[in-house]
């Protein structure tokens, strides 16, 4: 039991420096090669960012541990939404830019419609993961044609990202290039010791790997997010928190759950098929009428969202 606590927390360790080394390197080398830090923003942060996600599922789906891969997507999720927002909305309440939020919301709720649909086929193969990259791809294109032509609001936080990874203005592109590689080789390093510590851990708390996935492994994965956010807001920037959170979500459902379906086909558990989904879906509608209603997430709601997830947390540990 301790060598897999150890392996999970160094885990999550290596897969936190990894992502954040290959955001600084690839930003840095998109500078250099004179990409717009509104792209940049879009493109190279949100898969950077994402990255964790995305190396934990493939090796967990890889290693045939569907219950960890699909986990750790549906899982960060509804984190992202209930404890990231809802922790982020009792520091300061979240107002929302109306127009991005309009387009975002039809994403998102896209995004968990789509994923839907794949998990209901019993095994996402490499048909489905493709359909949900395209839906991505379609995504960051809508997004930049939209930003890049109003140069709104929602345009400056994108550059802010890609702003918010600097590196010194005189590295060379072999540095850049060694933050890359180093970054890639701790997602892929770290993410192997996560799984195989779920795994473990898994086994040895006699729970299933889908609990495993959707707390400890969702969780882990999510903290770059809440410490973001919640950094974010101390420094009343709220729209950059529900951004972080709103694209987080749309690529791990559309990039993560679509690149890992077609590196390596996923088996679906039937607990996320009959519970854990549904709660995705349900904690996702409830965002987008809290958000839409008044275009602000309050303290209340902020704290509905984090009983809300208290709740669903229990009820995993018990089931």
């Amino acid at each position: 039991m301790t060598n897999s606590i150890l392996l999970v927390a160094g885990g999550l360790v290596l897969l936190a420096l990894g992502g954040e080394f290959l955001v600084r390197g690839a930003v840095g080398m998109a500078a250099r090669l004179g990409i717009s830090p509104l792209l940049a923003g879009l493109t190279i942060v949100g898969f950077g960012t994402s990255m964790p996600e995305l190396a934990t599922s493939v090796q967990a789906a890889m290693a045939g541990a569907p219950g960890i891969a699909l986990g750790n997507v549906v899982g960060s999720n509804i984190a992202n939404i209930l404890l990231v927002l809802g922790v982020s909305a009792l520091i300061l309440p979240l107002a929302v830019n109306p127009a991005s939020f309009k387009r975002d919301s039809i994403a998102m709720g896209g995004a968990a419609l789509l994923a839907t649909g794949a998990i209901m086929l019993g095994v996402i193969g490499m048909v489905p993961g493709a359909i949900l990259l395209c839906a991505l791809v379609g995504y960051v294109w809508w997004a930049y044609k939209s930003e890049s032509a109003s140069d709104d609001d929602e345009a400056h936080r994108h550059e802010a990202e890609a702003d918010d990874r600097p590196v010194p203005p005189d590295t060379g592109p072999v540095v850049l290039g060694g933050l890359i590689i180093a970054g890639l080789a701790a997602a892929i390093f770290g993410a192997g010791m996560l799984v195989d510590g779920a795994v473990v851990l898994a086994s040895a708390a006699g729970v299933s790997q889908s609990v495993i996935g959707l707390t400890v492994v969702a969780i882990g994965t999510s903290l770059p997010e809440l410490i973001a956010c919640v950094i974010a807001v101390i420094r009343k920037h709220g729209d950059v928190a529900l951004g972080n959170v709103v694209g987080s979500n749309i690529y791990n459902l559309c990039g993560i759950l679509g690149l890992t379906a077609i590196i390596h086909p996923i088996e679906v558990p039937a607990e996320i098929v009959s519970i854990d989904i549904w709660v995705m879906l349900g904690v996702t509608a409830l965002l987008i009428v809290q958000l839409r209603s008044g275009w602000r997430l309050s303290r209340i709601e902020g704290a509905l969202l984090v009983a809300l997830y208290c709740g669903y947390t229990a009820f995993l540990a018990l089931r």
